[in-house]
């Protein structure tokens, strides 16, 4: 039996326990998930809390989320007036408890999420495609409760996705004229896999209004909804949708800080996260952070990004799933993220020490091609180093 068939053994042997030993779990995926069976899809729903340990309540779970979810859309997939018994509601009314004034408020994120989600990973063809599993109550609906439909065609020109400049991403609209076919919705009865994540993220948007939806959100569901989405298990593949975005809903319970503004001072916020890049940095290279220093190139230059988005936007699809096993695996998230970072850095300290500044933040900001191996290594023996 080759050692590939035995990690498969072995993980078995944990999966197929009466109640998952979670640490064993997280030790066996710390090195990656195997990419067969629907095991990543799995383990993704144990590491982030959303099945529990003990098997014997799994179906329970699963069917009362996914009820949940259901209802949440039949709720929140309504047009004012729209509904033959509903009290008389003017379009133009402006009592702000006027379901027409929510609705156009909400159009307003709703936007924002449709640019999101139709430049998702643009290498790709697999968000433009059909989803196996569409929800009947929308293309079935004819048209009245596509989210994409409410926002106009006004801003389908096709767009560059750029790694330049601060904040998270930059947006460049193309100059010449490009067929935006790929980007419109599909016939009645079919919708594509950006329609379902666009769903998903307007949902939480309304169910989580204090955040409500912040650019980025689409850089961190988009994985998540690859992964459950192209489960080989048909039985948890056509419940994509609603176990995604419990998974997303936890997921961002962790990391929400990073997108809220006003506690990016705060422990847990992004300045105190990219000070923890800086001091790791110091501690294992203080030639190369002082060089950085020197040369005025603040963290948030390059590890604003990286942090906030979990480096989604810095490697290809299949290597971010590979990392975020790692990632997902810590048991004191985000340690290791912090340990990748500085590893990255590390990594191409030679072309650091031989670049001024805007070679060192175009080279940081457009991250060379480096194994990603290579890189969960470096980082696993920083992190090694430090626990000493």
């Amino acid at each position: 039996m080759s050692s590939y068939d035995l990690r498969l053994k072995d993980l078995d042997q944990v999966l197929e326990s009466e109640v998952i030993n979670l640490s064993k779990l997280r030790e066996f995926c710390f090195n990656g998930i195997p990419d067969v069976k629907g095991y990543r899809s799995l383990c993704w729903r144990l590491l982030l809390n959303y099945l529990p340990c003990d098997r014997n309540k799994w179906d329970e779970q699963l069917d009362h989320h996914r009820k949940l979810y259901q209802q949440w859309l039949d709720e929140i997939l309504v047009t004012p007036g729209s509904i033959d018994n509903e009290e008389c509601d003017h379009p133009l009314s402006e009592d702000p408890n006027s379901k027409w004034n929510t609705f156009f408020k909400d159009n307003q994120a709703l936007t924002q999420i449709d640019k999101d989600v139709r430049r998702l990973h643009p290498e790709l063809s697999f968000f433009q495609q059909a989803t196996d599993y569409p929800l009947p109550i929308v293309v079935y609906s004819c048209g009245t409760k596509r989210l994409n439909r409410r926002v106009g065609m006004h801003f389908l020109n096709s767009a560059n996705v750029e790694r330049k400049g601060l904040g998270i991403v930059k947006i460049s609209q193309k100059s010449e004229q490009t067929s935006t076919s790929e980007f419109k919705p599909l016939e009645e009865g079919s919708e594509a896999h950006w329609e379902v994540v666009e769903r998903i993220l307007f949902v939480y948007c309304k169910l989580n209004p204090g955040q409500g939806y912040v650019q980025g959100m689409n850089e961190i569901i988009g994985p998540i909804y690859y992964c459950f989405a192209t489960d080989p298990i048909i039985k948890m593949k056509e419940h994509a949708e609603a176990d995604c975005f419990f998974v997303f809903t936890n997921l961002m319970s962790e990391i929400r800080d990073f997108f809220i503004k006003t506690l990016d001072e705060t422990d847990t916020g992004i300045v105190n996260m990219m000070r923890k890049v800086t001091d790791r940095l110091k501690e294992n290279d203080p030639v190369v952070h002082s060089y950085l220093v020197k040369n005025e190139i603040y963290p948030q230059y390059y590890s604003f990004r990286w942090l906030t988005l979990l480096l989604s936007q810095e490697f290809s699809l299949p290597e971010v799933l590979r990392i975020w096993d790692s990632l997902f695996s810590d048991s004191q998230r985000f340690s290791f993220l912090i340990d990748i970072c500085c590893a990255m850095i590390v990594l191409i300290r030679d072309q650091i020490l031989a670049g001024d500044f805007s070679t060192i933040v175009k080279l940081l900001q457009n991250y060379p091609n480096v194994e990603t191996r290579v890189i969960l290594n470096k980082a696993a023996e920083l992190s090694f180093k430090n626990r000493e």
